[in-house]
């Protein structure tokens, strides 16, 4: 006959099934049957393999970010932890509802540091470069997000926005939003290099930023938005690369950034333009591509339909 201690939990002075199961065979008096016993040693089985494991992710967490990387995927953890997908899962599972770990896309996890914790993920600039390398994309930080880390941060962007190849679905992880937007000819556009906390970011250049503004103006703010980052941004502009990255735009881009800039007070920058439209500048084009161009004054030097009226914010 096997004895049993009644309680629903371990003594607190035995750590471990082997010292328990011990005991347990040893108590004196139970009059439990041996079925009763081999059920409730299988529970504290199963009370203390989830704890050890939920344990041991939080040492693997722990280590990594130890050693500055605060990113991994399941199949990393499962590799390091040496434990099957499925008990992967449910372990970081109970790290992300304690906050301490974020899933920004399906198997890619970020440790969140505890200054992140009110955001509920890892900035986006901090984790995008590593998700899209997991994933094998091409990218760069574009439009508004680019134009910030550039320098111009007249308005901070709320969602970070990154140019991909193809169309691709939002990130929401906390507070945090990635938005992404594609350009099929991305591979092309030039680029710098800028770090952050967590490593290198891709960033277009200046020069592509200022083209790509207007390019994907609504997704800006719209073309007044547009002009204020521009008054900005182009402190930062080298007219020679201008008119280089101009020449892998389509002319419309140009010429609206032309009038821009000369709205905004850099003609200079503009005339750096004016070679990359030669034999392309075929037809008149709405300054704001959405609205009808019938009856609106003409802009000659750029051949654009004046349809709507920019005013700079102070």
């Amino acid at each position: 006959m096997f004895a049993v201690n009644n309680d629903s939990t371990p003594p607190s002075h035995l750590h471990n099934w082997e010292e328990w199961r011990g005991s347990a065979l040893l108590l004196p008096g139970s009059r439990q049957d041996q079925h009763s016993c081999v059920r409730l040693a299988k529970g504290y089985v199963k009370h203390y393999s989830t704890q050890a494991m939920h344990t041991s992710a939080a040492h693997f967490i722990d280590d990594l970010a130890a050693r500055g990387q605060y990113h991994f995927t399941t199949a990393e953890a499962a590799a390091e932890l040496g434990r099957s997908l499925p008990a992967t899962r449910a372990a970081l599972r109970r790290l992300k509802e304690a906050g301490r770990i974020a899933d920004p896309a399906r198997g890619f996890f970020v440790i969140v540091p505890p200054e992140y914790r009110r955001l509920g993920c890892l900035p986006p600039e901090q984790f995008v470069p590593q998700l899209m390398e997991h994933l094998g994309e091409t990218h760069y930080v574009a439009l508004l997000s680019a134009a910030e880390l550039l320098g111009a941060a007249h308005h901070r962007p709320q969602t970070l926005q990154v140019m991909v190849a193809t169309n691709r679905r939002p990130i929401v992880c906390g507070a945090v939003q990635v938005r992404f937007f594609a350009r099929s000819d991305l591979r092309a556009t030039p680029t710098v290099r800028l770090s952050t906390p967590r490593g290198m970011v891709t960033v277009a250049s200046a020069e592509a930023t200022a083209i790509e503004l207007v390019g994907y103006a609504q997704a800006c703010g719209g073309l007044e938005q547009v002009a204020t980052v521009l008054a900005e941004l182009a402190e930062a502009l080298d007219g020679v690369q201008l008119a280089a990255a101009a020449l892998r735009s389509p002319a419309a881009w140009v010429q609206r950034l032309g009038y821009l800039l000369d709205l905004t007070g850099h003609a200079e920058l503009a005339d750096c333009l004016l070679p990359a439209l030669e034999g392309r500048c075929t037809e008149v084009v709405p300054l704001v591509a959405e609205l009808s161009r019938t009856g609106a004054e003409r802009d000659i030097r750029w051949r654009i339909a004046l349809n709507a009226s920019i005013a700079l914010d102070a």
